[in-house]
């Protein structure tokens, strides 16, 4: 299981208001007894931070507000230690606009990097080359008149596109990795790594019409949703690279890759980026990201899955630094212990790698942020359709009494939301019933269970809102069972030989079997084996 830190908002030692490495290292028993195996370290390299770090200028350095290099081997070798592994992310796609690499290519078209970043020439009207669309929001086109050309950004223009398509740039990518993989990292997050590559051709990408515009994280309103996005990213060519890839992880025993993936058919392009063992180790993309929360939805993400993926493995998540956290986005917006347990529950119970972000241990509702507090370059483009990503990134609340709830000294760079410092790290671990404690505890049983861990994976037909996992492995069956819905659920399996081993409580009330018949509180859930 990986736990994903945020680390801008996780913890704060200078008193800048901005959350730093030492703050991760002085938190690590923390992480440490949660019961994950791994951290993952959000881009904490040097930036101008206009997209907060995924926007990089030096691929080898950390950013000032973070810390140094010194206090990043400080956290591997602390983290190795506890045995905890560390993987951090890397953005390949794409740099900032002020990293050296940029500034040499757009001097001219002769230059020694000239080739490293996707150019090209306007059209005979002076237009973009095509109708590719960025992200965050207009052309994904930006004129350069030292250069005469227009440059690709994917994302925003101050984040300008490698061009992967020069077998240079390849080769100084794996350098790039690698020198982490010196430093001992025992991992990576890939982000965005189907954008790799372009189509050299620059064909235009097709319309979608309105009620296809539907999943990958995006508002049918968004521009970026009206297109088929065959073009400009998810070509073949980026197969090869992710091999190369690999190939330089397996000189470094136990290293990992893990992929994010946001394409038009993302399971389907997962099982190929994890095919045969060749490629990245795991892949996770938006499907349980989305706002669709249902039994239905869940059946169909995951058969539609395994039934492409043969020997990948895929990560799911249910939260993460992109998207409104769970708990709002799956529950109706409203603070509920039992459904915040529940969903951390099931998606453990899920075939594949767990990955937890910061603040769902916590049980963390997305966080209120006005329009004059807003950091979020996506959310300032669109708003108010769109609010942006700060409300699932404010800090970490380790205690009331603490200024900030004990994340920072100074002024906090995003508000601490109210219901978090009240639900804070804390008062929840004196308390038994907390979220916090159900999360050690649950993740310390899940550990010993090898069905959930290696079985397969199937579903079971039962009453709407009641979601039926079997999990089996060599001849042993675990069965999970999800209450989605604010209601008990009454269930009468036709065969139901399998003993109770683990409830949840509502109002102190277990969820309870009794001749075969099994009553589930509102998000209760139970497991049989």
């Amino acid at each position: 299981m990986i736990y994903q830190v945020y680390p801008r908002s996780f913890c704060d030692t200078s008193g800048d208001g901005i959350g730093d490495i030492r703050g991760i290292i002085n938190k690590l028993d923390y992480i440490v007894e949660l019961g994950v195996d791994a951290v993952w370290v959000s881009p904490f390299f040097k930036s101008p931070m206009k997209d907060f770090g995924y926007d990089i200028s030096d691929y080898r350095d950390v950013d000032p507000i973070f810390g140094s290099l010194s206090d990043f081997d400080e956290l591997i070798d602390q983290a190795k230690q506890r045995n905890l592994k560390v993987m951090i992310d890397q953005v390949l796609s794409h740099t900032s606009d002020q990293h050296d690499w940029f500034v040499e290519s757009s001097e001219s078209r002769s230059n020694a990097k000239a080739d490293w970043y996707v150019w090209a020439d306007p059209k005979a009207d002076g237009s973009a080359p095509n109708n590719w669309i960025s992200i965050f929001g207009g052309s994904a086109w930006e004129w350069h008149a030292g250069r005469g050309q227009y440059y690709l950004h994917n994302f925003l223009k101050s984040q300008p596109d490698l061009n992967f398509h020069c077998a240079e740039l390849r080769q100084q990518i794996l350098q790039e990795l690698e020198f982490w993989l010196k430093r001992g990292v025992d991992g990576f997050r890939l982000d965005a790594i189907n954008f790799c590559y372009h189509d050299q051709s620059l064909r235009d990408n097709p319309f979608k019409p309105r009620e296809q515009r539907t999943g990958r994280g995006f508002s049918p309103d968004n521009p970026y949703a009206a297109q088929y996005h065959h073009f400009d990213n998810t070509q073949i060519e980026n197969l090869s690279f992710l091999e190369s890839v690999r190939d330089l992880l397996n000189q470094y025993p136990g290293t990992v890759a893990l992929g994010e993936i946001n394409s038009e058919d993302s399971l389907k392009t997962l099982s190929e980026y994890t095919e045969g063992g060749k490629r990245l180790h795991m892949g996770y993309n938006f499907e349980l990201l989305a706002d669709e929360f249902s039994v239905d939805h869940i059946k169909t993400t995951v058969n539609s899955l395994e039934a492409v993926i043969g020997e990948g493995w895929p990560c799911w998540a249910v939260s993460n630094h992109d998207v409104t956290r769970v708990v709002t986005r799956w529950g109706n917006g409203k603070l509920n212990q039992e459904f915040a347990k529940m969903t951390l529950a099931l998606a453990a119970s899920l075939r594949g790698t767990l990955c937890v972000y910061q603040g769902e241990e916590l049980g963390f509702t997305e966080a209120p942020i006005q329009r004059d507090q807003l950091k979020d370059p996506f959310g300032i483009e669109f708003w108010p359709e769109f609010k942006g990503r700060d409300g699932c990134r404010t800090p970490i609340a380790w205690d009331e009494s603490e200024p900030n709830a004990g994340f920072s000294q100074g002024s906090a760079w995003l508000p601490v939301a109210p219901d978090h410092a009240q639900n804070n790290v804390s008062v929840q671990i004196d308390d038994p019933g907390s979220v916090l404690n159900f999360y050690k505890s649950f993740l310390s049983w899940r550990s010993e269970q090898t069905t959930l861990i290696k079985g397969d994976i199937c579903f079971i037909d039962a009453p709407d809102n009641l979601l039926v996992i079997k999990r089996s492995h060599d001849q042993q069956t675990t069965i999970a069972c999800f209450n989605l819905s604010d209601q008990p659920i009454i269930w009468q399996p036709q065969k139901l030989d399998q003993e109770l081993v683990l409830g949840t409580y509502k109002f102190g009330e277990k969820t309870s079997l009794e001749n075969n018949i099994v009553q589930f509180a509102p998000y209760g859930f139970a497991y049989f084996a």
